[in-house]
């Protein structure tokens, strides 16, 4: 139950509460992310750790959130503003490795003959990355305005 000075949600009402039931989708698309890509071989030096770092550290992270919303340990003033520091945080490292695994993957356009599963394996990464990182943006969106109503 959120007060006036804390407008965060606790319990099951993170659930459907706006942006928290984003917290969904940002596990769901961000476990994409982090299984497409470990799947796929390293054809080429590229920047696919980076894109593993970014994945599994949202994941880790909005996992901790997510208990901590639902347990009810968001109840510091604090937390609005952690709260759109992290999303806004997440959503800028996921862009970054979305258009670094994006041009990676232009790059193996040339060889997707030999390796066809590999490169359908990173588009599919390419298009879950931009997703998930469309869920954070909206989420940092979303949160900023809650904290602006908030003050």
């Amino acid at each position: 139950m959120a007060s006036s000075t804390n407008p965060l949600p606790s319990g099951c009402s993170v659930l459907i509460s706006i942006p928290d039931f984003l917290f969904i989708p940002e596990f769901v698309f961000g476990g994409l992310v982090w299984t497409l890509v470990a799947s796929t071989k390293v054809l080429v030096s590229n920047p696919l750790g980076w894109v593993m770092f970014v994945s599994v550290f949202c994941f880790i992270f909005t996992t901790l959130w997510f208990f901590i919303f639902i347990t009810g340990g968001n109840k510091s003033s604090s937390w609005p503003t952690l709260d759109v520091a992290y999303h806004a945080l997440a959503a800028f490292f996921y862009l970054s490795a979305s258009v670094l695994l994006a041009f990676v993957t232009i790059g193996l356009k040339d060889i997707s003959d030999i390796f066809p599963k590999e490169y359908r394996l990173d588009i599919a990464a390419v298009v879950m990355s931009f997703t998930v990182t469309l869920f954070y943006t909206l989420h940092a969106v979303l949160s900023a305005i809650r904290w602006k109503k908030s003050s």
